[in-house]
């Protein structure tokens, strides 16, 4: 602004505030060439009242604005810039600061110690029953703990612990810290690793865990040394770079994807899973849809459920005490045109697989027992079941002998505790004999000649879909995997050629013993140069 002040009339600057300033405002065009954007100019005015006071300065501002009065105003202009980058910088900073408060260890230990509580919980706490059993269970007259009754388990959806919102949900949030810990840490500490990070500096390889030196060495023979124990080297002038074992620094980032992996088959076997049971007799059917029942909010059916699934044949093996060892279901899978697509006899531990549904032999039961009566028939008399001391199972059945619509009917008992054997008991209760399914062996109770023809059990199944069990396999699986290669140690060798002498140091992150050991025994293979002549430098040589 000096050379304005030159070049233009004193009367002109002390008139400046009162004329309009649009022959100066196309002067200031013409030498800026930016019309829309707004600007100051600060300049010293020399007043009359000067002569008076000859040390006062009296500074006043000159905004000059565009013909278009659309345009803001600096103050504005950069108080609208201001808010803008307060508002993008609190966006880009929020991410930053959530990722940050995720991946807090605490946090996460935290986490972790809530979800093997809720477990345990679900161990102790019956799973999946009807209201009516927790208003016995847990009453609000005598709670437990004082304090623990049935509204504590159907409020917070611990009769279905599994796939309670609490439960689910700290997955989630596990889920959510593992994440942000990997790419906050791991990943960065990865990205670290894979540089090329070469000292220069004697001092700085010194410091490492640990150095030596080698007075009359090749940088080129250490490199070739260390190619030799399965080191990457890189040369780079009088430098060397070497490491090994960088797979050990991926391997956590393995154990956080294994751990997401499982968590998440776990959540889908929890929500989208369908599970049911039957009891199902010699001969008869059932359709796996109509016993199949949804778990979750995820579970949905597929076409095996409408396969129908027939009891061809029920049996036992025993024992020699006569105990039953093991119960077998011959079944036949039919589609909807009534073809046979699979046939398999289940037992114990070898379930049946179709279609995504597995369907376990878990139970058995007796069903009917199938006799001639005075060699007519046979005839099928049902089997229930009846309670008795202990654990023990027990069935029973009446044939009635004469008139059967009399008050006071009578017959003749036979009891069963499996379905080997069958106890029979006269009108008066009175023990008879034992007779064999099977046997063809007739008995005279009242009269009455009866043949046990055969046992009829019953078949009890489990049937299941878990679409998060592959999931969680595979989780496991690689959770076992990369465990195991966290294990191997990320070595890292720093060497600088001075002269005719070589600089070493390294460091490890695990087995920090045995490094220095490792590193003495491959330094003792370096040949000695004879010679007193500097090794030739390399521009970057790799191996």
């Amino acid at each position: 602004m000096e050379t304005l002040n030159s070049s233009l009339p004193r009367t002109h600057f002390l008139n400046a505030s009162v004329l309009q300033y649009s022959t100066f405002n196309r002067q200031l065009y013409t030498l800026f060439k930016k019309p829309s954007l707004p600007f100051s100019i600060s300049c010293k005015l020399r007043t009359s009242q000067d002569a008076r006071k000859k040390n006062e300065d009296v500074s006043k501002k000159i905004v000059f604005l565009d013909a278009q009065p659309t345009h803001l105003k600096k103050e504005e202009a950069l108080g609208k810039i201001e808010r803008k980058r307060g508002v993008f910088g609190l966006v880009k900073r929020l991410p930053r600061k959530v990722l940050a408060g995720l991946s807090n260890l605490p946090l996460a230990i935290g986490e972790m110690f809530s979800i093997a509580a809720l477990m345990a919980l679900g161990t102790v706490i019956e799973q999946g029953e009807t209201p009516e059993f927790y208003f016995d269970k847990y009453p609000e007259d005598n709670p437990v703990l004082g304090f623990f009754t049935w509204r504590w388990v159907l409020t917070l959806g611990f009769d279905h612990m599994f796939s309670s919102p609490i439960f689910l949900g700290l997955l989630v949030l596990l889920g959510l810290s593992l994440m942000s810990c990997t790419y906050t840490t791991q990943i960065p500490l990865v990205k670290v690793a894979r540089r090329w990070n070469f000292l220069q500096s004697a001092e700085a390889i010194r410091k490492q865990e640990f150095s030596d030196s080698l007075p009359r060495a090749s940088i080129q023979d250490l490199g070739v040394i260390l190619m030799g124990a399965g080191y990457e080297v890189f040369l780079k002038g009088p430098s060397l770079y070497a490491f090994k074992g960088l797979v050990g620094r991926f391997a956590p980032i393995g154990v956080h994807l294994a751990m997401l992996l499982i968590m998440v088959g776990g959540t889908l076997s929890a929500t989208g899973s369908f599970r049911g049971s039957v009891m199902v007799p010699q001969g008869l059917n059932f359709v796996m849809g109509d016993v199949l029942g949804p778990i979750g909010f995820l579970s949905t059916p597929t076409d095996a459920f409408n396969t129908e699934v027939h009891l061809n044949r029920f049996y036992m093996d025993y024992y020699d005490s006569g105990e039953v060892k093991q119960f077998h279901s011959d079944l036949s899978l039919y589609d909807l045109n009534g073809k046979e697509v699979l046939r398999k006899i289940i037992s114990v531990n070898d379930p049946l697989r179709y279609g995504g549904i597995t369907m376990y032999q878990t139970d058995w039961s007796f069903s009917a027992l199938q006799i001639l009566k005075n060699d007519e028939g046979p005839f099928n008399l049902a089997m229930a079941p009846l309670t008795v001391n202990g654990d023990k199972k027990l069935y029973g059945t009446f044939l009635p002998i004469g008139d059967v619509n009399s008050p006071n009917v009578k017959g003749i008992s036979m009891l069963a505790r499996d379905l080997q054997s069958i106890v029979i008991y006269d009108q008066e209760g009175k023990f008879v004999g034992v007779r064999r399914p099977n046997s063809k062996l007739p008995i005279e109770v009242d009269g009455t000649k009866i043949v046990i023809v055969d046992a009829i059990g019953s078949t009890g199944l489990d049937l299941k879909t878990d679409p998060g069990v592959p999931i969680v396999y595979a989780g496991f699986g690689a959770l076992m995997l990369t465990t195991c290669i966290s294990y191997l140690s990320h070595s890292q060798i720093w060497a600088l050629q001075d002269g005719t002498t070589v600089i070493i140091g390294g460091k490890t992150n695990r087995a920090k013993g045995d490094f220095p050991d490792e590193m003495n025994r491959l330094l003792d293979r370096v040949p000695e140069i004879v010679e007193s002549s500097l090794p030739k430098k390399s521009d970057g040589i790799s191996g």
